[in-house]
Parts: structure tokens; sequence; C-alpha cells
């Protein structure tokens, strides 16, 4: 059991981060085996509603890998990736926009609803959050981000609501009535650039970056661009780090002030990672 005197000195620790980050933007995503374990969903979400009631304007994008294959495999489609990515045909972008913003959406903004927070549920579709170009062909309807609208994004936080934003995306002018599938964590990194968030994190089912990919004993608590260049350059970043690095680097090299990648299964890792002295996970600066 904590002593009272440790809990004292544990909030004390967090006060001059309350201070240094109230009334600052954070972009957080959330997704994949994070999301699954109902416990884990829980503390996240708890923690993501003591960020706002501190002051702090979060904005919330969701993944849902899992709950949509799970939901392709019911009405028996076979989920198909290409280079990681999903294959997204005609019937395949009805079943992801279902589950992202039909489901997930709604049930994270009950969950902040019942921690004492508000949300407000948009997608890349709402006066067009979102809207990106089709990769290729060869991918069917995933896209890539052209350009964000922060609009709805600010009249949320303005309101005092949490932005749950589930990452459909709107095709550019000549294919508005198209929908995309777009990876949340470029998706997260494109709207905390947009916004100039103090922070981008990413909430993921790894400890953050290794110096040793072998090894879970050397995570890096802190890099610049220019290091993780480097890493990816030799070879010292391997399989699923590189997307979320290059997502971390394309958001600190416009504007946002600091990355983080941080395990989401950790009970209360954000708070550990903002509001302590020590962290979690690994932050990405610029410099």
């Amino acid at each position: 059991m904590i002593s009272f005197s440790d809990r004292a000195r544990i909030l004390y620790e967090a006060l001059p981060y309350i201070k240094k980050f109230y009334g600052k933007t954070m972009v957080i995503k959330y997704g994949g085996s994070a999301m699954q374990n109902e416990a884990i969903r829980r503390s996240v979400i708890g923690d993501i509603v003591l960020l706002s009631l501190v002051g702090i304007n979060v904005v919330l994008v969701h993944g849902g890998g899992p709950e949509i294959n799970e939901m392709l495999l019911k009405i028996g489609k076979e989920p198909k990736f290409i280079n990681g990515l999903r294959y997204t045909d005609s019937e395949t972008i009805e079943i992801v926009q279902m589950v992202l913003c039909g489901k997930i959406g709604k049930e994270l903004s009950k969950l902040i609803s019942e921690f004492g927070g508000k949300s407000l549920g948009l997608s890349g579709l709402d006066s067009s959050l979102i809207i990106c170009k089709k990769i290729n062909d060869n991918l069917g309807f995933v896209g890539e981000i052209t350009k964000i609208n922060p609009e709805p994004i600010k009249f949320a936080i303005n309101g005092g609501y949490i932005p749950i934003i589930s990452t459909i995306a709107s095709g550019e002018e000549k294919e508005t009535n198209i929908s995309y599938n777009v990876n949340a964590d470029h998706a997260a990194a494109a709207i905390g650039a947009t916004l100039k968030a103090e922070k981008l994190i990413l909430l993921t089912d790894v400890e953050g970056l290794r110096s040793d990919p072998k090894d879970e004993k050397t995570i890096v608590s802190q890099i610049n661009v220019l290091k993780i260049k480097e890493m990816m350059k030799d070879g010292s970043v391997v399989g699923g780090m590189i997307p979320k690095l290059e997502c971390c680097v394309e958001a600190v090299e416009n504007g946002v002030n600091g990355a983080h990648i941080l395990d989401g299964r950790h009970g209360h890792s954000l708070l550990i990672e903002l509001f302590t002295d020590t962290g979690i996970g690994t932050m990405i600066l610029k410099d």
C-alpha cells in the first residue's frame, strides 16, 4: 500500500508538469491490443479524462484493426494486408466505417462520460476533417492524407469536449463521395502537426524504442530526430517500430513539440510519462 507521504510526493512531483501543460493540446492515438482488455481500456480513458479535467486539451484518435478483422470474419471475408496496409475494397470500407465510427467511437464516448468527461465523436468525413488521395489501385480504398481541416476539432475543444476521431477520410475534390481508410498513426501525426500540438502520443503494445531490438532492457527514454534517422539507416530499428517512428519524426518536424511512444497496456502509462521526472516510454524531440 502507498503511504500518505508517498501519495503527497507523487502529487507534488506532478504539479510542475500540470502547470507546464495547462491549456496545451495533446493528440493521443489509441488502438491495437491496448484497446482490447477492458480493464486497461478503462485505465487509459480514466487517464485521458484526468488530463482534460486539469486543463489539457486532449484529441483522441483511435484505430480498431482487431475489431475490423473480427467483423470481416463474421461476414465470411478474410482480412488481407499488403506491406502492412489493409487491402480495402468497397465491401471492406463499409465495414471499416461501421466499426470505427459506429462501434468503437461510440464505446469510447460512453466510457469518457462514465468517468465524468465530455466528448464529441468525429470522423474524417465530418466537414472534410481528413482529406486524402488513393495510395494506389493495389490497396483499394486506402488513402494518403493530403490535408487536415482543424476547425471541427477546435470547435470541440473550445466547447470543453474531447474530440474522438475515427480515421475514415474524404477523397479530394473530384471524388468527395468516396470514403478512404487511413492509417491511424499517420492521421494522429498529421492532426498534431496541423494543430501545432504540444505532444503526439502513440499508445502501442511495445514499451518504446530499444537501442537493441532484441533486448527489452534497452529502452531509449529520450532521442532526437537526427539520431532516429541514423538508427533507421544503420538497421537498428526494425519491424513495426519503423512506421511509428516515421510518424513521430513527421510530427515533430512539422510543429509538434514532442512525440512519445508508450506501452498502452501498462497501467496509467500516460500519467507516468507526462507527470513524473523519469517517464516510462520513449520521447522524441526535434533537437
